[in-house]
């Protein structure tokens, strides 16, 4: 088991939110680094657990610094886990070409092409091996109470994870995304990452595509779920969102509706910290349950 080396350490609302590395099996032994808020309740018992997932571009600072998550986490006694977005140094021709492909674009799947699979596995990474990292330490994590959500990319990793864990036991209470890549099988940057992280491309990409899965999933099923976009969003605009698809498909299979749109709201973190306190209580409330 990969053992955790500490990078830094700021005290922040009562908490910590501490930096760590450690090297990991599932990006083909490649260092990758993440943030851990720790409320003051862990000094005195393990806390729940919500994992945040950043988009295209970011990394495991983006939401500690932007997101305004903190302060609501520490409000519920809630802890936080920020991962990176990808694989670090990984040395593929053509990775770094890219904005939205690629370092910083890991697109929260395992990799199937000849070229990424080696390193670009975060589904592994945020599903199996963070989890496992973080219940070897000595961080005072109750595993067995853990949400997800995250930004655009991150909201689709969020949404596809929580969505293929209920195949089976899930270890994940809910899940909530901000302007998340709903449909990315119909969208260019699903698209471009299907084509290029997986053999058998966008046919492929299906199985990583939140709309899709949601399809499969059993009538009846308790499905916990909030997603929020801004209608001035240059993204959604431009068909990279697809949120009503995911809306329909909710409407269609009698889960309750929980796709929120608002007008005048963007992409940024503008957005995403207005609505940060909804989805962090969303969350506690289900973890806290």
């Amino acid at each position: 088991m990969a053992s955790l080396t500490q990078v830094s350490q700021n005290k922040t609302f009562e908490g910590t939110l501490t930096k760590y590395k450690f090297t990991s099996t599932s990006l083909g032994g490649l260092d990758t680094q993440f943030n851990v808020f720790l409320p003051k309740e862990s000094t005195s018992a393990k806390v729940p657990v919500l994992y945040y997932l950043a988009g295209l571009t970011c990394n495991e600072d983006t939401g500690p610094w932007k997101g305004g998550f903190i302060r609501d986490a520490a409000a519920e006694g809630i802890a936080l886990v920020f991962p990176d977005t990808s694989p670090r140094g990984a040395g593929i021709e053509g990775e770094d070409a890219d904005w939205d492909f690629g370092t910083g674009a890991g697109f929260y799947l395992d990799a199937t092409s000849e070229a990424y699979s080696k390193h670009y596995n975060m589904y592994t990474l945020i599903t199996s091996e963070l989890p496992s990292v973080l219940a070897a330490s000595t961080l005072p994590l109750d595993l067995s109470r853990s949400s997800i959500f995250g930004h655009s990319m991150g909201g689709h990793g969020a949404l596809t994870i929580y969505l293929r864990s209920l195949d089976g036991k899930s270890p994940y209470v809910s899940a909530s995304g901000f302007s998340p890549i709903a449909n990315p099988t119909l969208a260019p940057w699903g698209e471009k990452a299907f084509k290029g992280y997986l053999k058998g491309g966008v046919e492929e990409g299906k199985a990583w595509d939140a709309t899709e899965l949601l399809k499969k999933v059993k009538k009846g099923t308790d499905v916990k779920l909030l997603v929020d976009v801004g209608l001035a969003d240059n993204f959604y605009t431009q068909k990279q969102l697809l949120p009503e698809n995911f809306s329909q498909v909710l409407s269609s299979s009698g889960f309750a509706p929980s796709v929120n749109l608002h007008e005048g709201y963007d992409h940024s973190y503008y957005f995403i910290s207005t609505f940060a306190p909804s989805h962090v209580k969303f969350h506690a409330k289900h973890l806290k349950a």
